[in-house]
């Protein structure tokens, strides 16, 4: 290989890419575009089903008793504190 032909050989390897690059490049923006709508789309979806899972467990949590808080509280036994016990101090001076 001449001198000449190096010469031949890197002008012509300019011009492929001169003449390549801009559909390449508009290649690759195009994958780049269609990866970062991809990210997007696959947060989205998992936002979506985090955000619907927790929904549900909220749901169901809401829904269904704890165990055990079957027993419904009733009224308790309260002594009336204006009635003083039976055989207390201030019973027995009023006889």
């Amino acid at each position: 290989m001449s001198r000449t032909d190096r010469h031949l050989l890197g002008a012509g390897a300019a011009a492929c890419a001169v003449c390549c690059a801009p559909p390449l490049l508009g290649l690759l923006g195009i994958v780049g575009a269609a990866a970062t709508v991809a990210t997007f789309v696959l947060a989205g979806v998992v936002f979506a089903v985090v955000v619907g899972v927790a929904t549900g467990l909220a749901l169901l949590a809401r829904r269904r008793p704890l165990a055990g808080s079957c027993e419904q509280p009733g009224p308790e036994d309260l002594p009336d504190p204006a009635i003083p016990p039976a055989g207390s101090a201030s019973n027995r001076h009023r006889a």
